[in-house]
This record gives structure tokens, sequence and C-alpha cells, in this order.
């Protein structure tokens, strides 16, 4: 992360409501999130708009659950590529010229 967004990492949690909300995060992903993905994946719904996934390669998403593109195919009508950000799991602060050369032409492409 550095050193100067751990020292900001650091000042946050020690404001008790701040670590409420990020504990709400998870579980909600866990919980009210998940249902609702449940029940849009019932239902047939898919992610209409383009999608790019990206991950971080020495964190264990891959290892857990195979290629996050996989997962995504089924679930986006218009899934743009992606791949693996070499990066632990802070993605932007470890890696943010690959993170940004991986946005910057997703966000900018014109519309299919």
């Amino acid at each position: 992360m550095g050193e100067e967004n751990h020292a900001d990492h650091l000042a946050a949690i020690r404001d008790p409501a701040t670590v409420h909300a990020m504990v709400e995060d998870y579980r909600a992903g866990l919980g009210v999130d998940r249902a609702a993905e449940e029940a849009d994946r019932a239902a047939g719904r898919r992610v209409g708009c383009p999608t790019l996934v990206l991950w971080s390669a020495r964190d264990d998403l891959a290892d857990l659950h195979g290629d996050p593109r996989e997962i995504w195919a089924g679930w986006t009508s218009d899934l743009r590529g992606g791949g693996p950000i070499d990066s632990g799991h802070h993605m932007a602060e470890e890696a943010p010229d690959r993170l940004a050369a991986e946005l910057i032409p997703f966000l900018s492409a014109e519309p299919m």
C-alpha cells in the first residue's frame, strides 16, 4: 500500500464508525448482496453494460474460483476482456500505472 496509504488506513480504522461500516460492507456481501445476486440469476438477469474484469494476481481469487472472466462471462452480456494485475489485494495502490493502462482504454472505448 505504501507508507502514506498505510498511514491513512490506520488513521481511518481508529474511528469505530469506520470499522463498523467496513464490517457491514463484508456482511452485506454474504447476506443481502448475495440474496439479490441469486434472485437476479434465477430471473435470468444479466449485467447489460460493458464489463471489464480485473483482479489481483497475488491474491487468492483465481486460486479459489478459477478464471474470473469465465465466471463473469455467464453473468454479463458484454464482457470486454481483462485479466490479472500484478499486485496484491490493493491494486490501485500497488500497481496504479498498470491498472490505469487497463482502465483508460476500456473507459474511453466507443459503445459496441
